[in-house]
């Protein structure tokens, strides 16, 4: 079975099929998803949607490049939201210097503070970081994350970085990335990390994998990430779908 552990099907580019969609997965072997929050307005949808599916769950958090909306009276209302029971993480957080908006000095002040909920509130992280690799790092150690736990969402930087994150006890989010040709970094940081510390998302709608790259994504093409891990650690394709069930689930605490 498929855990897919990053999506965005709240999105309006699942507006004309969302249902037809979702109603899809557990037939062909998705038994797992989490909706990932970004911005304010998407935090009441992800978790309508946790609601209606018994398979699909929710993280609540907002995106660097959402932090411009939070105040602390949006701040209250979004601890409010966490409490969700099908809520199980706080996501997706961190930074963001590619677009670098709104101003780093408040990405780093709502990144802090949603460090804070998700140690108050006992939940583990989902960590945005582009472009903003040593910042990132920097306030995860501060903060003592390790104590927390996280997944790096989406890892796009080296084995450098990545034996950072390991020796943190993360986990790293791979995706479509891994599949592109001009992939080759992904390609070393997974050849390199063991298999327990990895777990499969796509961030849907977006970076669809090789063969549909430029298409838009969902959770059925977790099966080309899944290839090319197993192609790249030489191992077999069930061992990777299976490891990485039992790694999301260990991560997100389900039974």
């Amino acid at each position: 079975m498929i855990f897919e552990t990053h999506a965005h099907y709240e999105d309006e580019a699942f507006d004309i099929d969302r249902e037809e969609l979702l109603d899809s997965f557990l037939k062909n072997g998705i038994n797992h998803v989490v909706n990932v929050g970004s911005e304010v307005g998407t935090i009441d949808k992800i978790l309508a949607l946790a609601e209606q599916y018994p398979f699909v769950y929710a993280a609540v958090g907002i995106h660097p490049s959402g932090t411009a909306e939070l105040n602390e009276e949006t701040f209250a209302w979004l601890k409010e939201k966490a409490k969700h029971e099908k809520n199980l993480a706080i996501g997706e957080i961190g930074l963001d210097y590619y677009w670098d908006t709104p101003d780093r000095a408040i990405q780093k002040k709502w990144f802090e503070r949603q460090i804070e909920l998700a140690r108050e509130l006992n939940f583990p992280m989902i960590i945005h970081s582009r472009d903003a690799a040593n910042d990132t790092y920097s306030m995860l150690k501060a903060a003592k994350a390790e104590e927390i736990g996280a997944i790096i969402h989406c890892f796009g930087y080296g084995v450098e970085q990545a034996r950072q994150y390991l020796d943190m006890d993360f986990y790293l989010g791979i995706g479509g990335v891994v599949t592109f040709t001009n992939g080759k970094k992904l390609k070393e940081v997974v050849e390199y990390a063991p298999l327990e510390k990895l777990v499969l998302e796509t961030d849907s709608p977006y970076l669809s994998p090789v063969p549909n790259r430029g298409k838009r994504n969902n959770s059925f093409n977790l099966t080309y990430v899944a290839q090319e891990i197993a192609r790249i650690k030489q191992m077999d394709y069930e061992t990777v779908l299976r490891v990485t069930e039992e790694n999301a689930k260990r991560f997100y605490r389900l039974p």
